[in-house]
């Protein structure tokens, strides 16, 4: 055997290379760098990945059962759209589980909870801090996700977590430009509110704040979509 012979490269772990997909698609759909309705191809993912289609394939199966991509009849895959038509009873939801998450992690959390939700929340003014408007969004969803994950209902958090992250994508669409990084922040003003409570076991003023955050959001939400939505009529 020639001395000069190439070692061959070392062989991904099993799962490593569809871990790699998803989440870096993942990450790509939330922050528009996918724009809904963008096609996903395989073999191109597949050169960009240096790896076969199967893991491909198995990426975007678990991207469409958070729907965040569509197989289109033609067996294409593109990025899914948002549902602006039904905004109305993603807000519902979307409040419903601010509140039931928060009450839940009030009944449920214990210490390790609770450094994780502080430690969620230190991110976030972080963010904040460095005026980071994409970073600030990835991190209100993460502040979440760790509240609803000291509630202990698996099926609560991954609703949750899948309206949380459409939320992001409606939030990169028209939150964005004007999202700001004032000091102090309302937003870390509301969590820190939250924690407290949290902390306390005090599910009534849970719901209370919860609900109240929750209807922040969806408010800012509905002007800056009003806002898009008017143009300038000439005299």
């Amino acid at each position: 055997m020639s001395d000069t012979a190439e070692t061959p490269a070392p062989e991904r772990k099993r799962g490593s290379g569809v871990r790699l997909v998803y989440e870096t698609l993942r990450d790509e759909i939330l922050d528009l760098t996918l724009p809904p309705g963008s096609p996903v191809d395989e073999v191109a993912l597949a050169d960009r990945f240096a790896m076969s289609r199967t893991p491909i394939r198995e990426a975007l199966v678990r991207l469409e059962g958070e729907g965040l991509v569509t197989t289109l009849p033609n067996r294409s895959t593109v990025v899914a759209n948002i549902d602006f038509a039904n905004l109305n009873g993603f807000f519902d939801a979307l409040t419903l589980m601010y509140r039931v998450t928060t009450r839940l992690a009030a009944e449920f959390h214990d210490a390790g909870d609770l450094a994780r939700i502080r430690a969620a929340q230190a991110v976030f003014a972080g963010a904040v801090q460095s005026g980071d408007a994409l970073a600030m969004i990835a991190c209100n969803r993460d502040f979440h996700v760790a509240i609803a994950e000291a509630g202990r209902n698996g099926y609560y958090l991954q609703l949750f977590s899948r309206l949380l992250d459409e939320g992001r994508r409606i939030l990169r669409v028209y939150y964005y430009p004007t999202f700001e990084s004032r000091l102090p922040h309302p937003y870390i003003t509301e969590h820190e509110a939250i924690i407290a409570a949290v902390a306390a076991r005090d599910i009534g003023l849970c719901d209370r704040l919860a609900k109240h955050h929750a209807d922040q959001i969806v408010q800012q939400i509905r002007d800056m979509i009003a806002r898009d939505q008017r143009q300038d009529i000439e005299l």
